[in-house]
């Protein structure tokens, strides 16, 4: 209810604040960071790692996708922190030391994914620059130590415990934007 014994710039805060934005994710290729908010007002703001080969959409390219997207699936609910993913499947393995000197190249997708669809026809839907079709994700990863520098091979990373929250807090469809 507006007060209308208040002046106009009052009542503009109010009608302003009173507003519901829609719930969204940024993230910031230049800071490495993710940034939520939540129409209810929940934020939080995350340190990333994205490609080392910086930002492109054309599928091989191993960079980051730029423009709007959104979550288009939601995969690992209830798997164990550090669950270890091939082709979007839990395979039954946690991380570990034993697995990493195992396989001492393997891209390590861990704990928790947000697979990502891109919304923009010709930027990063459709063809060679599909996102969605170039399995693009922001998920957990074993490389820890290495978030907040570019190192990735075009997917999201983040630390374990952050994807946990992340993906208990988002819906499928939020919008995502890069850049």
């Amino acid at each position: 209810m507006f007060n209308f014994q208040l002046g106009r710039r009052t009542m503009l805060v109010q009608m302003l604040s009173s507003i519901e934005m829609p719930a969204r994710i940024h993230v910031s290729v230049e800071r490495q960071s993710l940034h939520l908010a939540l129409a209810n007002g929940v934020e939080r703001h995350y340190d990333v790692s994205t490609a080392a080969n910086g930002t492109g959409c054309e599928t091989g390219s191993y960079c980051t996708p730029t423009g709007d997207h959104r979550i288009r699936l939601k995969i690992g609910e209830g798997c164990p922190k550090g669950a270890v993913f091939r082709r979007r499947r839990p395979t039954g393995e946690i991380f570990d030391q034993e697995l990493a000197e195992r396989f001492p190249d393997r891209d390590w997708i861990l704990t928790r994914i947000l697979w990502l669809e891109g919304l923009q026809y010709g930027i990063n839907r459709a063809s060679s620059l599909d996102t969605l079709r170039r399995f693009i994700y922001i998920h957990g990863t074993a490389d820890e130590h290495l978030i907040g520098r570019p190192v990735s091979h075009g997917c999201i990373r983040m630390r374990n415990d952050e994807i946990v929250d992340l993906f208990s807090l988002v819906p499928t469809g939020i919008a995502v934007r890069i850049g």
